[in-house]
């Protein structure tokens, strides 16, 4: 028997190193490859969406190799050495040709971490669903670790982000190998492509909710994407410092807002819910818009939109995942968790982070404000926008279901 209390501790600081890698490097990005390499919108946008390809082949990894042929723990350890690195490869190179190859590789080799993460803290942990959200706090602990880490360098605009998730990147590896042993689950099984991709829940899609829910998941991450891709170049143009460092309040909301999740689906069920969720996107789009002019109220409205984020993700994606898990059953639930984690983080995400970037390339200035290279406005406008029409679409045609789950989760 796995002693749980080292277990927990254990599984605390993984998570901590997993997300202060991904902390560290992806919402600085944007501004490095705009300012120090000099990219366009749509190689900035490109290169957002090699996480949504990495998250694409993750599924194959898994399930055609993790779950089949060697222990998790160790997987694990192999990703995050040979992510350290390509991380280090990452950050002397200066070409979109030469950049964009190498960010899908190692996107290809940290997205797998996260679902293996998740399945080895399932595997062990005696009471998941209390113990599994705590331990998953964590997480956002780590990001902030790593946005605050990034800052203290001044490292925002510099390649300096990559060294130090690479190094973050080597500890993880090193630290994944005192997990507890979880063997391959698959071992000389067949495996199917259906099973692989979750396809086994496309027979929840003939139920008109669910398939009202999907298709409203997958819309949302179009104008959802261009808060991670523009975010930072937004803030450099207006001249911010410590920019990581300040993005990571997005995290202390989530804590706090996690927390409250619970609250909110025992008193208002699904629909109303995941509602505030998608009304949150587009009133964090909407205070970046009138941030553009809104003088002395420009700061408050910007930190109001980074503060919107714990409602914006947890009432929106973990409230979705606690809806879609309540409509599985159990033979089905692991593929519905495989196809919503495909539609949200694989095909959303590339189609969300392309009309990202050829926005952004489309609102360049014909002559430069200053310090402001494109009409932030316009572009903030765009998602705001299609965030509203969603949040009609859901509201209108999503129907609570009969059976509500009250209990909490996490990322």
């Amino acid at each position: 028997m796995v002693d749980q209390g080292a277990l927990k501790l254990k599984l605390s600081v993984f998570m901590f190193l997993q997300y202060f890698i991904w902390g560290s490097w992806y919402a600085s990005m944007a501004t490095y490859l705009a300012n120090t390499l000099k990219f366009g919108g749509e190689q900035i946008g490109a290169a957002y969406g090699a996480f949504a390809i990495g998250s694409i082949i993750s599924p194959f990894f898994v399930g055609m190799i993790a779950d089949r042929y060697f222990a998790s723990q160790r997987i694990l350890g192999v990703l995050g050495i040979a992510g350290g690195l390509v991380l280090l490869f990452l950050g002397r190179l200066t070409t979109f040709s030469e950049f964009y190859p190498l960010l899908i590789v190692y996107c290809a080799l940290f997205a797998p971490t996260l679902a293996l993460g998740n399945s080895v803290s399932l595997t062990h942990l005696a009471n998941a669903k209390v113990d599994f959200p705590r331990i998953k706090i964590f997480s956002a602990i780590g990001w902030i670790a790593g946005g605050v880490t990034l800052s203290s360098f001044n490292g925002e605009q510099s390649a300096i982000q990559f060294q130090i998730a690479a190094v973050a990147s080597f500890a993880f590896g090193m630290f994944s190998l005192l997990l507890p042993h979880t063997p391959p689950k698959k071992v000389g099984q067949n495996v199917t492509m259906g099973e692989i991709l979750g396809l086994d829940a496309l027979a929840l899609m003939k139920k008109p909710s669910f398939a009202i829910f999907i298709g409203c998941m997958f819309l949302i991450c179009i104008p959802l994407y261009f808060y991670f891709v523009m975010i930072a170049i937004y803030l450099s143009e207006l001249q911010w410092t410590s920019i990581a460092g300040k993005l990571t309040l997005a995290q202390v909301s989530d804590i706090v807002f996690l927390f409250l999740l619970p609250v909110f689906l025992q008193r208002l069920g699904y629909k109303k819910t995941i509602f505030i969720g998608i009304l949150a996107w587009a009133l964090r789009y909407f205070f970046l818009a009138q941030s553009v002019s809104g003088a002395d109220l420009a700061v408050p409205l910007i930190f109001g939109a980074i503060l919107l984020h714990g409602v914006c993700y947890d009432f929106l994606f973990i409230a979705g995942q606690l809806y879609v898990d309540s409509e599985a059953n159990e033979r089905i639930r692991g593929a519905v968790q495989g196809f919503i984690a495909f539609i949200l983080w694989g095909v959303g995400a590339l189609v969300g982070t392309y009309l990202a970037g050829k926005v952004l390339a489309a609102n360049v200035l014909p002559v430069a404000q200053g310090t402001i290279l494109h009409n932030w406005r316009g572009i903030w406008l765009t998602p705001a926008i299609g965030a509203a029409v969603v949040m009609v679409i859901f509201l209108i045609f999503f129907r609570e279901p009969l059976k509500k789950a009250v209990t909490g989760s996490s990322k």
